[in-house]
């Protein structure tokens, strides 16, 4: 649907601003003549609006450039490296992990430590995430930076327009409101610049108005997805996919059209809870033969004759157990080759209905599974090309598993390029 048309001067303002920064964040550094161009506004009316932004510190001046017409170049304007930046955090089964992004995309602050979080006491691991989202905006503010909001990735169904964990089978979580915890942890206690509150989480978001620091919570099968849209590195770009990815258990997200499809209650593509074998293994969440029971991490290493607990001990943290399945690959280990084999046809019998129901551009394997698509992606094909007339090419993601944290905070950037007077310095 689009977006209404402003009805007072000041939302012309507001959404002409955003023009500016985004046509700047899109194509690179250029002209006040070149941003005019791209947005279709007169030269005058870019100056004033770049004039502003300067001022706000959102945009820099970097010196002469070159905007393609006869004549005196034009100076070249940038989005700042200084300034509001985006705070993205992933709670993961066996990790946390927080980054800070800048305007133009570059990380400038990263921690990460190893974690059990499976069936713990949520308590201790937001005050462990609030310690290390307090390390990185310290880290961000030392650079010039200052944190416009936070945003969480969790494994888990997170009901739209919340910040409510409905269901994470991984974590051991049910009907969780995050955002108050976080708020009061990460937000109340100073870690992030402007005060306390939350957000809307589940939907875009992370900043709000006035500049006030606000916490966000998503699907991590989403933020990738939307990492992937936004950093994927595609060309060009598809505007319809449908991004599976995976850490211990399977997500998928589905972009349409170039936007995020949640589905009525934000839970669509729950990809692993999709039943490839009728009759078969029951799952954590209630059902039986569901995706995740061949395709994910411990039904692999099940498959491949390997303890899942005792392999999680002796090879703890995040990728460990993935690198292990992918060194044995290449090793030739039969019993791993098959495991793998395995799940690369029951995720293409999975995806035979996504694709038949959505018919996207392309399937893009994002998160572990990109380490693994070697072996997964000739199975995988398989399935689809005998089940599907003309199935979709399959891609493996550049991003792996930093997928969900870039897309957490590059959704915060991504707010405040689109509301960027409410980050005035």
């Amino acid at each position: 649907m689009a977006a209404p048309a402003p009805n007072t001067q000041q939302e012309m303002r507001r959404r002409n601003l955003a023009r500016v920064l985004h046509a700047v964040a899109d194509g690179g550094p250029q002209s006040r003549a070149a941003v005019a161009a791209r947005i279709g506004l007169t030269r005058t009316a870019v100056s004033t609006l770049v004039d502003e932004l300067l001022g706000a510190g959102l945009l820099v001046e970097l010196g002469p450039g070159r905007s393609g017409a006869v004549g005196r170049p034009g100076t070249a304007l940038a989005l700042s490296d200084g300034g509001p930046c985006g705070i993205g955090a992933e709670i993961g089964v066996d990790h946390l992990a927080v980054c800070a992004v800048d305007l133009r995309g570059e990380v400038r602050a990263r921690t990460a430590m190893d974690a059990a979080n499976r069936d713990s006491d949520p308590g201790p691991v937001l005050e462990r995430l609030a310690g290390l989202v307090g390390e990185v905006a310290d880290e961000a503010r030392g650079l010039g930076l200052r944190p416009a909001g936070l945003a969480v990735a969790v494994p888990g169904l997170v009901a739209r327009g919340t910040t409510t964990v409905v269901q994470a089978p991984n974590l051991g979580w049910t009907d969780l409101d995050l955002g108050p915890r976080l708020a009061e942890k990460a937000l109340g206690g100073g870690a992030l610049t402007g005060g306390s509150g939350s957000g809307n989480g589940g939907d875009s978001g992370g900043v709000g108005a006035g500049g006030t620091a606000v916490c966000s919570i998503d699907n991590e099968a989403n933020l990738g997805a939307l990492a992937e849209l936004w950093l994927g590195g595609h060309t060009p770009p598809p505007d319809d996919f449908v991004h599976v990815s995976a850490e211990i258990g399977i997500g998928a997200a589905i972009v349409v059209d170039g936007e995020l499809l949640r589905g009525t209650r934000g839970f669509a593509g729950e990809l692993g809870h999709v039943p490839v074998r009728p009759e078969g293994r029951p799952c954590a969440c209630g059902g039986i033969g569901c995706l995740e029971q061949y395709a994910g991490e411990e039904a692999v290493l099940r498959a491949a004759g390997l303890d899942p607990r005792a392999t999680a001990a002796q090879h703890p943290g995040p990728g460990a157990r993935i690198d292990l399945l992918a060194t044995r690959a290449e090793g030739g280990d039969r019993a791993v080759l098959g495991a793998l084999a395995e799940a690369g046809s029951a995720l293409g019998t999975a995806l035979t209905g996504a694709v038949n129901l959505l018919d996207p551009q392309t399937v893009v394997l994002g998160g572990a599974l990109a380490r693994l698509a070697p072996w997964l992606l000739p199975s995988l094909e398989h399935e689809l090309g005998r089940r599907l007339a003309g199935p979709p090419p399959v891609s493996v993601s550049r991003l792996g598993a930093d997928g969900p944290l870039l897309g957490a905070a590059h959704s915060v950037v991504r707010a405040v390029l689109d509301d960027p007077l409410a980050h005035r310095a």
